[in-house]
């Protein structure tokens, strides 16, 4: 378990749903700055853990089950399936179809009249869609034919699994290794493919993977 996961599972759990790290501390009684970047390391750049009083009151405040925060720890899935949540029609497209020119407005938002719809979990992010895994770069966690919900407004961090779209219209699902103001690295879970590197403004919109199906 690392330290890393840990974090990243509580902001995907504040952005399912529909709140801030801040906003889910707030939500569970606790201090607004709890899950701020300043609390996860020390001055001296040591890690900081969150509490198990901190992980269970954030547990009852958003009805999540540990079941369902582990398997956001484990990576297994961004939002477990089980999770007791209603359904919505949501667009859908192919990763292979998402390149071309009209499924896509300039911020990144789904546009035109070529989606599908499926029931998929609903999310807190009204922009929300759908696509389906092309190729096996991303396996063994997604593979070929998988579904995967993409969310607009959830906040993307290093180590988050997004959906990219470049300048030359190529659309990605990869992981977000590093970011800077000047540069942009992403990579493919199956080492088999080599990291990609792009100048920040090479990369038009990147979007967090929040759902997948299994």
């Amino acid at each position: 378990m690392r330290h890393d996961d840990i974090w990243r599972a509580i902001d995907t759990l504040a952005a399912e749903n529909g709140l801030s790290p801040s906003g889910l501390a707030r939500k569970a009684g606790l201090d607004p700055t709890s899950f701020n970047l300043s609390k996860r390391r020390g001055a001296d750049g040591k890690l900081r853990w969150p509490s198990s009083e901190s992980l269970a009151k954030i547990l009852a405040a958003t009805g999540a089950r540990l079941e369902d925060f582990s398997a956001l720890v484990s990576g297994a899935r961004a939002m477990p399936e089980a999770r007791p949540k209603g359904r919505s029609k949501i667009p859908l497209i192919g990763m292979a179809q998402a390149g071309a020119e009209g499924f896509f407005d300039d911020g990144g938002y789904p546009a035109g009249a070529g989606w599908d719809e499926v029931e998929l979990p609903t999310t807190a992010d009204t922009n929300a869609y759908a696509l389906t895994i092309s190729g096996d770069s991303m396996e063994p966690v997604f593979r070929e034919g998988d579904s995967i919900i993409v969310s607009p407004a959830a906040p993307v961090r290093t180590g988050d699994r997004v959906v990219a779209r470049a300048h030359n219209g190529a659309v990605m699902a990869k992981l977000l290794r590093r970011r800077t103001a000047t540069r942009i690295e992403l990579t493919s879970l199956n080492p088999a493919y080599p990291d990609l590197r792009f100048a920040a403004h090479e990369i038009v919109w990147m979007h967090r993977i929040i759902w997948a199906s299994q």
